[in-house]
């Protein structure tokens, strides 16, 4: 086979098509940030916080445990195979949801969805960094999350919208198979990208070993051996667990304050539409000013958007508090997985970032327990700022554990 050389701008058009990919995967994300807490509360009479937010809890184990296994499968099988098995598992996810009789339907589908989205996220994330050069890996995941995010801001507006004009389901759902049908298409067409990962095998210089490691190895350096990694992971998993708190709480809270579904659905877009736009600029800074700045103060912004969320009273001032909110997710998003792409060897990248990708998302499941189980015994407002401490924390840790990982030139 000819040896592919490796870079953004020298494989433009592959790239691109693998942005606009996971423009279609985070969309089938967003129908749902919207529309499935109020539909559990409504339509199927969910009294529990905890009960409602259980779709949320499937959604999460489900994708960590196949962000897992995803790396090394992809590592052995390639990156296209895995991301088109996903596509096909996708499109169940709002069939089964259209047709849902009862709440336990609505969580298999979730299960699914976890699935879906372990399986095709991380391909694109893992074939864009194959395709970049050592200095261009935070601004490929940048613009990979961007498009994710913006897909999910986009579906959970127009979710919103869509709900607000007819009903919670099934309209908004029937876009949703329209997505997974146009996402799997796209797959067919991308390139796999073994032969750019076979370039960076010959040419990655590391302190890790470049020999093929055990996923024994692999997930005790990930998770808390080496110092880097298991910060990274640590605050991936804070990331997500205040998403996950965020997915299931903020139409719950902002519906108490008295605001409509359309303004609900406003904030809950506008916080993931901040985080994916300002990807396409924290990314490319990590290449430049490094990574670790970025993460420890990404996660402080965090804990601090959400207080400041609670002790605001006015529409503009949550519109502001959100901005700030996917900016801080923003700052710490594509950077660590940059330091994933930094510190592990292309021999065992995949899995490395399977791994951080697992404790990353295992932070739904456990947000969403977590702020369920608070809100049910001391109220949701309390359930989100007792949360905003797990992503302060995790920014004290980075910065006292975590190197500089970007190399100078």
């Amino acid at each position: 086979m000819v040896e592919r050389k490796n870079g953004i701008m020298e494989n433009f058009l592959q790239f691109t098509l693998l942005v606009v990919i996971n423009l279609f995967v985070g969309s089938m994300v967003g129908i749902e940030r919207t529309i499935l807490p109020l539909l559990g509360e409504k339509q199927f009479g969910l009294a529990s916080t905890s009960a409602a937010l259980s779709f949320i809890i499937s959604f999460g184990f489900s994708k960590a445990i196949v962000n897992y296994f995803a790396g090394q499968i992809a590592d052995r099988f390639g990156r296209k195979r895995v991301l088109l098995i996903g596509w096909a598992i996708g499109l169940f996810v709002p069939i089964l949801t259209i047709y849902a009789h009862a709440w336990w339907v609505i969580v298999f589908a979730n299960i699914l969805l976890g699935i879906n989205q372990g399986l095709t996220w991380s391909m694109t994330v893992n074939m864009k960094i194959d395709i970049a050069k050592a200095n261009q890996r935070g601004t490929a995941v940048g613009l990979n999350e961007f498009a994710g995010y913006s897909g999910v801001a986009m579906m959970a507006a127009v979710s919103g919208f869509m709900a607000s004009r007819y009903s919670l389901s099934p309209e908004p759902f029937y876009v949703g198979i329209g997505i997974a049908m146009v996402g799997m298409l796209l797959s067919l067409i991308v390139k796999d990208t073994e032969q750019h990962l076979k370039t960076q095998v010959q040419d990655h210089g590391s302190a890790m070993p470049d020999r093929p490691l055990s996923s024994r190895e692999i997930f005790r350096l990930t998770s808390w051996k080496d110092p880097t990694l298991s910060s990274a992971s640590f605050s991936g998993l804070s990331t997500n667990l205040k998403d996950g708190m965020a997915w299931g709480l903020f139409p719950l809270y902002f519906s108490t304050v008295g605001l409509s579904v359309s303004e609900i659905g406003a904030i809950v877009a506008i916080y993931p539409a901040a985080w994916g736009f300002f990807q396409l600029f924290t990314g490319a800074l990590s290449d430049k000013i490094g990574r670790k700045k970025l993460v420890t103060y990404g996660m402080w912004v965090q804990a601090f958007s959400l207080w400041f969320l609670l002790v605001v009273n006015h529409f503009s001032l949550w519109v502001l508090g959100a901005i700030f909110l996917g900016l801080g997710t923003a700052m710490v998003y594509p950077t660590l997985q940059a330091v994933i792409g930094d510190v592990a060897s292309p021999n065992w990248r995949a899995s490395s970032m399977g791994v951080y990708r697992f404790w990353r998302d295992s932070g739904y499941a456990f947000g969403a327990l977590a702020a369920g189980v608070i809100a049910d015994v001391v109220g949701v407002t309390w359930s989100i700022g007792i949360v905003a401490l797990f992503p302060f924390l995790a920014g004290v840790y980075s910065h006292v554990r975590m190197d500089e990982t970007l190399k100078k030139p």
